[in-house]
């Protein structure tokens, strides 16, 4: 049995992660200041089940602060087998309106803990990372070899510095280091920012479906049971690697409300606008890597894992309904 730090625990993957490990036996501590980046209510709703949990320590706190390292007795006095860093702001339009909050939680929250790793002597350090590191222009399925250093928005450039603080971390003080780049996530009790939930929700309720462009931009959507069990095969040693996590389908965004359209049985009222300038047209990930290297690939399809979504809408409908979703 091994004991894990989790940051983001009240987050869309590390709610899952969190839940995963502890099915294995494993003890977490999660950590998570429970911000407003997108409605809160989803967060308490993760965070409730994960508090249900024997082996699970909940620490509501903010990984941007350096105080962090030292008020916390549970991190400060604990041995962890691995730091599993999910805690972020996320998504590529918001970083263009507020770019200093993704610079502090993206690049200062990882260096603090890869301190946490530092000072307390933990050996495994996980990043998560973003597809939209590649750029405008890589080659598709993408590689890790492709060009990341040419970021479209300041969400893509902070994980680019969390990245590259992470190796050095890992040069100076021999922390084994996995950067996951992940492509796209969705599933139940997903981020309500994101396009998935937005549309299900929009199509159940007979709301508009708003869309940036003409929809024919395209994205490798990843289930996220897939994305939980690739983080936990990143536990094992690799020195320092770089490695994707992504879905195996790619879908344009017209096609992807025609199934949702399907899994609910209605038909949506799709509304186009101009297309944002920070959106990556398409991302596609090449996984070979994962195979080799983690003995990792998808497996849950876009069909299967939007019926698992859906299911889980309709049993939560009751406040799910409400949910913001800008």
């Amino acid at each position: 049995m091994a004991h894990y730090l989790i940051t983001g625990a009240a987050g869309f993957i590390g709610a899952r992660t969190s839940e995963a490990l502890i099915e294995q036996g494993h003890t977490v501590v999660g950590i998570d200041n429970l911000n407003d980046a997108y409605d809160p209510r989803m967060k308490e709703y993760r965070l409730k089940k994960l508090q249900a949990l024997s082996g699970f320590e909940f620490v509501r706190d903010d990984i941007s602060d350096r105080g962090i390292l030292h008020r916390q007795a549970s991190i400060a006095n604990c041995k962890f087998d691995g730091v599993i860093n999910l805690a972020a702001r996320a998504g590529v339009r918001f970083s263009v309106e507020n770019p200093w909050a993704f610079l502090e939680s993206n690049v200062i929250g990882t260096l603090n803990m890869l301190e946490v790793c530092r000072q307390f002597g933990c050996k495994k350090f996980i990043l998560a990372s973003t597809s939209s590191i590649y750029g405008e222009n890589p080659p598709y399925p993408t590689p890790e070899t492709a060009s990341s250093s040419e970021p479209m928005q300041p969400y893509a450039a902070s994980k680019k510095g969390a990245e590259a603080l992470a190796y050095s971390y890992h040069h100076l003080y021999d922390i084994d280091v996995t950067v996951l780049r992940f492509f796209t996530v969705y599933g139940p009790a997903g981020r309500p920012d994101l396009a998935i939930f937005r549309f299900a929700q929009w199509i159940a309720e007979d709301r508009p479906v708003r869309v940036n462009g003409d929809g024919e931009q395209s994205r490798g959507f990843t289930f996220i049971d897939d994305i939980a069990s690739g983080i936990i095969a990143a536990l094992k040693p690799v020195g320092y690697e770089i490695i994707n996590l992504g879905g195996h389908e790619v879908i344009t965004i017209n096609n992807l409300i025609v199934l949702i359209e399907e899994a609910l049985n209605k038909k949506a009222t799709v509304e186009y606008g101009p297309p944002n300038l920070a959106d990556m047209f398409t991302n596609w990930a090449d996984v070979s890597k994962a195979r080799e290297m983690l003995g990792w690939s998808p497996q849950v399809n876009l069909r299967d894992g939007l019926k698992r979504l859906i299911d889980w809408y309709n049993a939560e409908r009751e406040w799910a309904k409400d949910v913001l979703t800008p």
